[in-house]
């Protein structure tokens, strides 16, 4: 698609982003990606927004026509994939009930109008309307100082935390048996009756729990407000990278000396250590399906990144893709990511659905993009709120890697802390 593309030079870049998320609310379809200026990440914009449709994916049932739809268009392509996903890509799963918000199982569009940002230079890349219009209509947009809302939001939880316990024991029996080595296990809250606005919301969350794949996705009626740490898959070339996460532990950023002293804490846990290594290892198998004999290296293990609530784990997987691999047979190889599932993963995403109360849908899946040179960039859906303005109901859900180290008590605790920026929203 031939795209008019202006660059305009950018005083306050805090500000346009605001300007930008409340500009993009007026569509019925966008999304916002932000990285929030973290270094790590191998991030080609700071900021890459979308809004408008020219074509989608609503006609497409099957992933196996999604590759034709792609291959059609070298141009800019937004969405995303619901855990739920999993159904088509492994034979005989199935998910017992609806997710608490219903995201499509895919969905990707080509949008009329993106925006990126390179430090302080704004481009903007139009099919039907002219960029200077485009730009006159995001500076216009009057933003304030946002603060957290006061709201009459309370969640309750899907699952007590005693029968939560009394869950994690039943799987550290299955582990104990040696049906698996390692079970991401999920829980979810959800509020009725919340009136909120989102583009408010996002934007404390961002203030809150800044992150480098953090995102503002809209579909209709339903949002997801996310502040993900995580990355699933970027391509670039024929290079593919997977950044899973599995370590978690909280910062104390009023002392330094023990804020430090927790990171060397988190990358001596021989219980962490182990959880992180089993995930790359199952990536390092599902990279090797696609890639090159001999190009799957581990480049990072056991990376320590912090962010505002807590320090985390992250390893990088790498590899070379073997021709003509189409992005179907990389989701048939990678998704779900190992992250949100366990080892071996076909094994535990039975035992997911057999213990988990809750369908993931959107949660545990990506949001993210393709470039018109069919790179692309996906991150993990966590620390998100998903919301359906319709029906006015809020969910979100965390989780935690159980091992055969895991105590239940601690797990739970471990589900509050992710959760901590996402309640600090509505002062819980």
């Amino acid at each position: 698609m031939n795209r008019i593309i202006k660059h305009y030079r950018i005083q306050n870049p805090k500000q346009l982003k605001l300007q930008i998320v409340h500009w993009l609310n007026q569509f019925t379809i966008c999304s916002f990606f932000d990285n929030h200026a973290y270094q790590h990440g191998e991030h080609q914009f700071e900021l890459l927004a979308s809004a408008g449709v020219v074509a989608d994916t609503s006609n497409n049932d099957t992933l196996f026509t999604l590759d034709n739809w792609l291959e059609e268009r070298n141009d800019w392509i937004f969405g995303h994939l619901n855990y739920t996903l999993k159904n088509q890509l492994f034979h005989g799963f199935t998910s017992c009930q609806n997710a608490t918000i219903e995201f499509p199982d895919f969905y990707f569009f080509q949008p009329e109008i993106v925006c990126t940002l390179e430090e302080d230079i704004l481009s903007i890349h139009s099919a039907n309307i002219l960029p200077d219009e485009v730009f006159n209509q995001i500076q216009a947009i009057a933003v304030h100082n946002e603060r957290p809302p006061q709201l009459a939001v309370h969640f309750h939880p899907r699952m007590s935390k005693e029968t939560y316990c009394g869950v994690i024991e039943q799987l550290l029996g299955h582990i104990n048996r040696g049906d698996c080595y390692e079970m991401n296990f999920c829980t979810e809250w959800i509020a009725q009756q919340a009136q909120i606005d989102p583009v408010t919301i996002y934007a404390t969350l961002s203030n809150i729990s800044p992150s480098p794949f953090g995102a503002f996705y809209k579909l209709e009626d339903k949002y997801l407000l996310c502040s993900s740490p995580e990355r699933f898959l970027l391509k670039k070339g024929n290079q593919i990278f997977s950044s899973p996460i599995k370590g978690t532990i909280a910062r104390n950023k009023q002392i330094p000396a023990v804020d430090e002293a927790l990171k060397q804490t988190l990358f001596q846990s021989s219980k962490e250590r182990s959880e992180n290594v089993m995930i790359v290892d199952l990536v390092r198998n599902d990279f090797s399906r696609i890639c090159k004999a001999g190009t799957v290296r581990v480049s990072e293990l056991f990376g320590i990144y912090s962010y505002p609530q807590v320090h985390q784990m992250i390893s990088t997987i790498t590899g070379e893709l073997k021709p003509n691999i189409c992005f179907n047979d990389i989701l048939k190889a990678t998704f779900p990511m190992g992250s949100m599932t366990g080892a071996p993963k076909e094994r535990v995403m039975q035992l997911t659905e057999q213990y988990e109360n809750f369908t993931r849908g959107i949660y545990a899946g990506s949001v993210g993009y393709f470039t018109p040179e069919k790179d692309f960039d996906f991150n993990v859906v966590i620390r998100s709120l998903q919301y359906d303005a319709q029906q006015q109901l809020l969910s979100y859900a965390v989780g935690s890697g159980i091992t055969a180290g895991s105590v239940p008590e601690q797990e739970y605790n471990e589900c509050l802390l992710k959760a901590s920026a996402i309640l600090t929203l509505f002062n819980e």
